[in-house]
């Protein structure tokens, strides 16, 4: 049952979202749950910035899962790493004195991700090894502020963010934690006791949202136990209810096994999430320019870091679709976002000044991709007045024309080329469709590099 003493609660293409404050009383069961609206911000702002960084940072080779791979799996390619390059009896716990972190400057970093055009950003605050990149009184000595940098990071990294309007920042938290003796008794008991939950993970996440009041929370770590065990509901309830951010915040689907793609707020449902469909919930593609890793890795040929042909296509597509894309960046142990990963924030930042027209604060249309022509999404916003259809080519045209089966136009039609000056001439299709007549552009004078966007007024809708 929710209790409704007064809420205010727009409707849009099939979600639910909170416009302002509401007096909504939520209980701590699903059905209660997922009835909150999704806070109005995080649908317009379609675009953020994930950063996974951590003690695995420190080796980084391989993925951030290096101490699972490492001492849980036993992989031969991480013990030869470890073989060749550090001493016999060197831990993973000595690998944390070494996350210095003496060259990360917070107030660069929020320049960076400003200038990427995300409207959002999300820190691993603790990942799957239990270290936490907080002063975290639940994690005595494996904490930044007792080893390391000996400073507050999340705190360091809010501080600068929120130096930058209309940024919202957000934490990373895994539920569970590999080699914690606590969780392995829980899970040795089939998660019949929470020791765990009671003094680690809870204490954890309440002190997160006290300390930094954090707009997303991207819960993880989840899925070997049932949402009973972590008592996902009943800090979903105080979260939604009495916490300092229960109007604004908005929360993933991985708060326990069998609760992804079906409870929660929004879903990530998996990682590199990319349905290429519409979706009746309002979901996220977390993903990662680097295809084998969210972390940073020393070994990665250029080859494996998505390009802008690539990550254009993904937030075209994503966003016709109805979601969000949420890029992975993975900082070095030292605390530098390395020129690779700044080169492409900076230039998906470029594309979205020309673009962003089309992707924030739009809607998907009744057309995601077009039925004829491959490589075109498309995206709608809606004014007092009439509605724009927004078309994202990923291909410029070789023949000088683009031909567009989903769109009909009329006799008082206009097209316009996002970030180019004038409108441009257009026929009808013969069996329907619109055929775009694309004149030649100097190269000085082509509005971006990578996927452009025709804007249309006044089609037959």
């Amino acid at each position: 049952m929710v209790k409704v003493l007064f809420a205010s609660i727009p409707i849009a293409i099939g979600f639910l979202y909170i416009s302002g404050a509401t007096a909504v009383k939520y209980e701590s069961n699903w059905a209660s749950l997922d009835s909150r609206p999704l806070p109005t911000w995080f649908d317009e702002v379609k675009f953020g910035v994930f950063i996974c960084w951590g003690v695995y940072s420190v080796p980084s080779y391989g993925s951030p899962w290096f101490w699972w791979y490492w001492k849980g799996v036993k992989s031969p390619a991480y013990q030869q790493f470890m073989e060749k390059n550090y001493p016999p009896g060197f831990t993973y716990a000595d690998f944390a004195p070494l996350l210095k972190a003496e060259l990360f400057d917070p107030d660069q970093w929020a320049d960076i991700i400003e200038a990427s055009g995300a409207k959002y950003v999300v820190i691993t605050a603790k990942h799957h090894g239990g270290f936490t990149l907080w002063p975290s009184e639940n994690s005595w000595n494996w904490n930044s502020g007792d080893t390391g940098p000996h400073r507050d990071l999340v705190g360091d990294l809010a501080t600068a963010i929120r130096r930058k309007p209309g940024i919202h920042y957000g934490v990373y938290h895994s539920m569970f934690e590999w080699f914690n003796p606590l969780y392995l008794q829980d899970k040795a008991n089939n998660f019949t006791t929470n020791e765990f939950v009671k003094t680690k993970t809870m204490p954890e996440l309440y002190d997160l949202v006290n300390r930094y009041k954090p707009e997303v929370i991207y819960s993880d770590g989840d899925w070997e136990a049932p949402d009973t065990y972590w008592n996902s509901t009943g800090f979903l309830a105080w979260l939604y209810n009495d916490s300092p951010v229960k109007d604004t915040v908005a929360v993933n689907d991985r708060w326990g096994n069998g609760t992804s793609c079906r409870h929660g707020g929004y879903y990530d449902c998996m990682d590199r999430y990319s349905p290429g469909v519409l979706q009746s919930h309002k979901w996220e593609n977390a993903m990662t320019i680097d295809r084998k890793s969210w972390g940073y890795r020393r070994e990665a040929p250029l080859a494996d870091y998505l390009n802008m042909d690539h990550l254009t296509q993904l937030m075209a597509e994503t966003v016709s679709c109805g979601g969000n894309l949420l890029m992975n960046i993975g900082p070095t142990h030292d605390g530098r976002i390395v020129p690779i990963y700044e080169e492409r924030l900076r230039d998906m930042g470029a594309w979205l000044k020309v673009n962003g027209e089309a992707i924030y604060g739009t809607k998907p249309w009744a057309h995601q991709n077009d039925s004829v022509t491959p490589g075109v999404w498309y995206t709608s916003k809606i004014d007092i007045t009439q509605t724009f259809v927004y078309a994202i080519f990923l291909d410029w045209p070789e023949k000088g024309s683009l031909f567009l089966q989903d769109v009909s136009p009329n006799s008082q039609t206009r097209v316009t080329l996002l970030g180019y000056e004038g409108e441009f001439d257009w026929q009808p299709g013969t069996s329907g469709g619109i055929t775009v007549e694309i004149p030649p552009i100097p190269i000085n004078r082509m509005p971006c590099k990578w996927a452009w966007t025709l804007k249309f007024q006044n089609l037959v809708l």
